[in-house]
């Protein structure tokens, strides 16, 4: 199982990126996929998620209405397009599939003037 995320980097605040990841080892359609982020001297913490197929998603209260997560599942690639980036958004992001215990190196984001 491996996960390479890419897309990160240094960023204007109000600024935008898009994050991605592809994952591979497993069938990636048969698992939910989340993005979690880990700021310096903090927990990961859970950022957003989406299903198997697509329907359903769902975001932390600080991100929803600026970040949008998607998926390709021919790709077997997950997304996180983040808009209106704060300062509060630096971190390492990392993508998770559900029901499995691997994680990948993540990708750094940035967000300062």
């Amino acid at each position: 199982v491996q996960f390479v995320e890419s897309g990160g980097g240094l960023v204007q605040p109000g600024g935008s990126l898009n994050l991605s990841c592809v994952a591979s080892g497993f069938t990636f359609s048969a698992h939910s996929m989340r993005w979690f982020r880990q700021a310096p001297g903090k927990e990961r913490e859970f950022v957003a998620q989406v299903t198997r197929n697509s329907v359903f998603q769902r975001y932390a209260e600080d991100v929803k209405g600026r970040f949008t997560i998607s998926r390709d599942n021919v790709k077997n690639t997950v997304y996180l397009q983040m808009n209106s980036l704060k300062p509060e958004d630096t971190a390492v992001y990392y993508c998770h599939a559900d029901d499995l215990d691997y994680w990948g190196q993540g990708t750094q984001v940035t967000v300062s003037s």
